[in-house]
């Protein structure tokens, strides 16, 4: 797998090697693609794919990046 990249549902950045919440990371290098799966495989957030933080600064993504520790949602959301 790419390691890179990606901005969650709530605008975090994350990590492709290191998602969080028990999930994992597709990633199709070709058109720049993250498909964050569940531990049953089922596809539960797309999202651009960015190899390094140039790539970041190029698109003008100032997320702040979390580690996989932290939740994917608030407490409000269930999560």
């Amino acid at each position: 797998m790419s390691v890179g990249f990606f901005v969650d549902w709530n605008g975090d950045l994350r990590t492709t090697d290191d998602p969080g919440g028990g999930y994992s990371c597709d990633v199709d290098l070709p058109v720049r693609y993250v498909a964050v799966k569940n531990k049953n495989g089922v596809t539960i957030h797309e999202a651009t794919f960015y190899r390094h933080q140039a790539d970041l600064d190029k698109a003008r993504i100032t997320a702040k990046l979390v580690p996989g520790s932290h939740p994917w949602g608030s407490p409000k959301e269930g999560y």
